[in-house]
Formats: C-alpha cells, sequence, structure tokens
C-alpha cells in the first residue's frame, strides 16, 4: 500500500533541507520527482536519479504565483504524469511584532500561503480530471502555537493548516486527498540561527523529549504515507512529525 512506483511528484522546494529528504523518500518509494527550486538543486536530482528514478529540476521563484501553472505543465511534459504535489517551499522573517514590517509581512504571507494554495488550484484542476492524487502541505509547529518574533510565519502556517482542511473538505470526493506535515524543530537553513543561538538551542532541546533536533529524512516517512493508497481515507489532517514536541 505504501508503494508509489509510477506516481509522478512535485516537490517545493526541493533543493534542500525538508524538500530534499521528502523527495529522496518519495523516490526511495518508486515515485519520479520534479523539484521546483529557486537555487541550485543538482544535489537533490543526484539523490533520486541514484535511486533509478527520473528526475526533472523546474526553476522558480514561489515568491508570485506567476509560474504555477508552468510547473504543473513541466511537471507533466518531464514525468508523463502527475500524482502528488508537495508543498514546502516556505520562507521566515524575525522581527518583535511591534517592529514588523509590511515588507516582511507580505514576502512571507506571498510565498507561504498565496502561492500554496494557487499551486494547489493548478495542480487540483489536473488531479480532479485524472482520477485524483495526493497534495501534501507542509505547515509547522507554529500551526498550532504562537511562537515569537515570527508573526508573518506564524499567520502564514495557522493558514496552511486551514487551507489544507478547505481543500480536503471541497477535494475528497472527487479523489484528492489533501493533508499537512508539521514539522517540529528539524535542523535546515530556516533554523541555522536558531542552531546557532546556545541559549535558544539549549531551551529548544530541552523541551524536545526525544532530545534532539529533527533531520530532514524524518520527515520522508510521513510524506510517504500521506501519498500512498494507505492513507486513502485520510482527509485534512495535519501531522506532527516533532519528537514529542507538542506532547509536552
Amino acid at each position: 500500500m505504501f508503494d508509489l512506483t509510477g506516481k509522478g511528484a512535485i516537490v517545493t522546494g526541493g533543493n534542500t533541507g525538508i524538500g530534499q529528504g521528502i523527495a529522496v523518500g518519495l523516490a526511495k518509494a518508486g515515485a519520479d520527482v520534479a523539484l521546483v527550486a529557486r537555487s541550485d538543486a543538482s544535489e537533490t536530482a543526484r539523490m533520486v536519479t541514484d535511486l533509478g528514478r527520473r528526475c526533472t529540476v523546474i526553476e522558480a521563484d514561489l515568491s508570485t504565483i506567476e509560474p504555477c501553472e508552468r510547473i504543473v505543465s513541466e511537471a507533466l511534459d518531464a514525468l508523463g504524469t502527475l500524482d502528488i504535489l508537495v508543498n514546502n517551499a516556505g520562507i521566515i522573517r524575525r522581527n518583535d511584532a511591534l517592529d514588523f514590517t509590511e515588507e516582511d509581512w507580505d514576502a512571507v504571507v506571498d510565498t507561504n500561503l498565496k502561492t500554496l494554495f494557487f499551486l494547489s488550484q493548478a495542480a487540483g484542476r489536473h488531479l480532479a480530471k485524472n482520477g485524483g492524487g495526493s497534495i501534501i502541505n507542509i505547515a509547522s509547529m507554529l500551526t498550532f502555537q504562537g511562537g515569537i518574533r515570527v508573526a508573518s510565519y506564524t499567520a502564514s502556517k495557522s493558514g496552511v493548516g486551514g487551507l489544507t482542511k478547505l481543500l480536503a473538505n471541497e477535494w475528497a470526493a472527487k479523489g484528492i486527498t489533501v493533508n499537512a506535515i508539521a514539522p517540529g524543530y528539524i535542523a535546515t537553513n530556516n533554523t541555522a540561527a536558531l542552531q546557532a543561538d546556545e541559549t535558544r538551542n539549549r531551551q529548544i532541546l530541552e523541551r524536545i523529549p526525544a532530545g534532539r533536533w529533527g533531520e530532514p529524512a524524518d520527515l520522508a516517512g510521513a510524506a510517504v504515507f500521506l501519498a500512498s493508497d494507505a492513507a486513502r481515507y485520510v482527509q485534512g489532517h495535519i501531522l506532527a512529525v516533532d519528537g514529542g514536541w507538542l506532547a509536552r
């Protein structure tokens, strides 16, 4: 039930970090992968092709919705099929709420929420016509919590949780599963500042029952599950992969 052989997947932000971990996990399960990135994704592409799967890299800037239709079209041309969309690309800006700028608000919300919706729409139109598929959004612990100094990120990831449920409600009858993964503290470029802050790093580790930062590969199993037939009756769910963070 977890076999993805013959399926085609789009993974945004697939050049590094969580996107890389998920792309490789999907490839291990048999999927061919289209990586969407605005910087070099050759390392991830090599990891996918080394597993015997097809891989294409689609260069796109997801700060606007302009490339959404093109991404779906190019993925279909390269892979011959589209069955899975992983909306992973995202950015974060940090500042006290009293000093947060409109620029930092718009940049994060546009990338993390607006483009996520319109890429889902573009992929959803194809999936609805072709028997269904799976959309997996990358949410966050801040889908459930408030956090500090990341106003636009918290707003965007709370929105991702809501959109996941909304799209599941509308598209379940069309054979499209829509779910999300909420990573805990994962060692990536986005969390480099926290890892480098000795005090915050210690506080974070003390609160994680698993006692360690997560790794991008820790997200792969959840993604394979949600993309597979094993999850065909799972809808609108936000699956935390957090080392127990939310259990505290």
